[in-house]
């Protein structure tokens, strides 16, 4: 189970994490608030919260309330909450053409569903030992244990079996829009994909009635007959309408059921997954990241679980929803559906698809609309248009070195991409802010995220010596700088993983104080805890062999959303802004901090 963690460490970490944001007067009263908060209200909302968390024993206690903050937010879920992630091309180039990478991805995704469903997708195991645990003895023998002792035994040889109750919300599920709170829904019974082109909406079964997956010839020859169909794009495409802010969205679902669209919504929420194909090649990074983050608007649902977009030239990824579940979700699905679908596909360029009937098949949706949902679309799709204008895409790729040589030098490569955010924005905006790393807790029942905090007292030292005091200290100092940083990093690291973070407790404490109707604790109303809240510089990773590059919006207005991979040998970052920050700038100053931290660990003398 997700450990509660003591308040006193919250407290410490909570500290630690403000001081390098605050001057000395700053932190004095931040200091006094939060100890006043541990020894006063703080200290009745803890004992609430983990006498609340032993009668639910079922869960986490951080569950309702993470369900809460996404399904209460008002914001449009496409760039401040959905997430994208794409797919690697297909090894042998022929594949990967729009048809068949389309047809053989559908087939593998249906094949993980149906697996998963079935209780035989092998669980999701954390081995810190892998020699030990990941043979094929171990699963033998592990398989004989009841379910009861055999995480234990698992535990034993240090491998942890992770949390998978998301999982099932990966497929048939949507977000709906309702006033204040939105609902998940999941209809596992349904058994029919939902395919968008050209903002056109259109529904095929892909399960028979035995519970069978349709032939891959017979998916072929179906998605082969909507490439084909030459209706135009619809004057008011419906997709704009869940880019809408959250209640907007709501009020104009109600008039669209009411005006006779009830059995057509129907299809869209409870379809297997939304396949998105679009209509053109893509150009290069900065366009695919463009195209799987947004796209047009109107060849995307947004509160589906996730769309899986193929363009023109084959090119796919993934959006998905976040509120249902989080990236380790769907990166197991992605890399699964990668390697079945690239290693055993199951049609071939060669493959002709089957003689079926498709225009009796595929049913193409039809949406009455009335005047107020032909405003709503129009005004939808002026905000969308706005929205996605003022945003910039930037990339790079440092090549002068990755993971191999760091762990060499015996440093961590997490620490060292983070370590180089901190000094770029230090350099760009002479100042360290509120920093926001994402860390799984899938290790414990309904564990969601930890957040690692990576502003410490310890990057802005390293920050201020590579960016101002560089004459006063020699290589040493500044590699033992590093070193500090990326101890200091991997606890924190650790800590979030094991569910010792600050950020999730405090979060939790605070919806405990507003469920209770009492008032909001003096500690939640400093500027110093807002502030920390700010995210300036929000960032996330993964390295996948399926996934080519991820990313997200900036969550919040002034912010910068970073994805960025650490490699064997190079470095990738992709940095999402608004007009308020600049990406390409950020992203120079960035390579500009690899190179030098590089430098001083290779010995290196290096100048300003």
């Amino acid at each position: 189970r997700l450990p509660v963690p003591k308040l006193e460490d919250t407290i410490r970490r909570y500290l630690n994490a403000q001081k390098p944001l605050l001057n000395d007067d700053q932190f004095r009263k931040t200091e006094e608030l939060a100890h006043h908060f541990e020894k006063g209200v703080g200290r009745e909302l803890h004992e609430q919260l983990v006498s609340q968390d032993n009668q639910n024993k079922h869960t986490s206690y951080i569950t309702g309330p993470w369900f809460d903050m996404y399904l209460k937010a008002r914001e449009p879920v496409v760039l401040n909450f959905n997430a994208f992630m794409s797919f690697n091309p297909d090894p042998k180039s022929e594949y990967n053409d729009q048809l068949i990478r389309a047809t053989n991805i559908t087939f593998s995704a249906l094949r993980f569903m149906k697996t998963f469903r079935a209780g035989y997708l092998e669980p999701e195991v954390f081995h810190l030992n892998p020699e030990k645990s990941d043979t094929q003895m171990f699963k033998n023998i592990i398989r004989f244990v009841p379910s009861s002792l055999s995480w234990f035994g698992a535990y034993m040889v240090n491998a942890y079996p992770l949390d998978m109750s998301q999982y099932f919300r990966l497929f048939n599920s949507t977000r709906l829009p309702k006033l204040n709170k939105d609902e998940l829904y999941t209809d596992e019974k349904a058994k029919h994909l939902l395919v968008l082109r050209k903002g056109n909406f259109y529904v095929f079964d892909v399960i028979d009635r035995d519970g069978n997956i349709l032939k891959p010839s017979e998916i072929q020859a179906h998605l082969k007959y909507i490439l084909s169909d030459n209706s135009p794009a619809p004057a008011f495409p419906l997709g704009y309408l869940s880019s809408e802010n959250r209640d907007t969205w709501a009020l104009l679902r109600k008039n669209l059921l009411d005006n006779g669209n009830e059995e057509a919504l129907q299809k869209v929420d409870s379809a297997v997954f939304c396949l998105s194909l679009d209509d053109f090649p893509v150009k290069d990074f900065v366009h695919l990241s463009h195209t799987m983050l947004h796209g047009d608007g109107a060849n995307r649902w947004y509160d589906k679980s996730f769309n899986l977009i193929i363009t023109k030239d084959g090119t796919a990824g993934i959006n998905f929803e976040h509120s249902w579940g989080d990236g380790v979700a769907v990166l197991r699905f992605q890399n699964e559906v990668f390697k079945d679908s690239t290693k055993a596909p199951t049609i071939s360029p060669e493959t002709q698809p089957a003689s079926v009937d498709s225009s009796r098949a595929v049913q193409k949706l039809d949406f009455k609309l009335n005047d107020a949902l032909k405003a709503g679309i129009t005004k939808a799709k002026q905000k969308f248009d706005a929205t996605v204008e003022s945003l910039s895409l930037n990339m790079i790729q440092f090549q002068e070195g990755g993971k191999d040589l760091l762990k060499q030098k015996k440093v961590s490569p997490d620490a060292v991409a983070q370590l180089a955010f901190q000094m770029a924005f230090f350099r760009q905006y002479n100042q360290t802010v509120a920093t926001y790393e994402s860390c799984s807790t899938a290790a414990f029942k309904h564990g969601r995220t930890e957040t690692i905090r990576p502003a410490s007292i310890h990057t802005k030292k390293c920050s201020e010596a590579f960016v101002r005091e560089l004459s006063k200290h020699s290589t040493e100092e500044l590699q033992k700088l590093i070193v500090e940083c990326s101890k200091y990093h991997g606890r924190l690291t650790k800590e979030a993983a094991m569910g010792q973070g600050f950020d999730r407790h405090l979060f939790g404490l605070r919806c405990l104080a507003l469920s209770k109707g009492i008032a909001l604790p003096d500690f939640y109303q400093d500027q110093a805890y807002a502030r920390l809240n700010h995210n300036i510089i929000s960032t996330s990773t993964l390295v996948s062999p399926a996934v080519q590059l991820g990313g997200f919006g900036p969550v919040v207005p002034d912010g910068f959303g970073v994805g960025y991979q650490v490699h064997d040998d190079w470095i990738g970052c992709n940095v999402s802004s608004y007009p308020t920050r600049n990406g390409k700038e950020f992203l120079e100053s960035i390579h500009k901090s690899l190179e030098d931290i590089f430098n001083v660990l290779k010995g290196k003398k290096i100048s300003s």
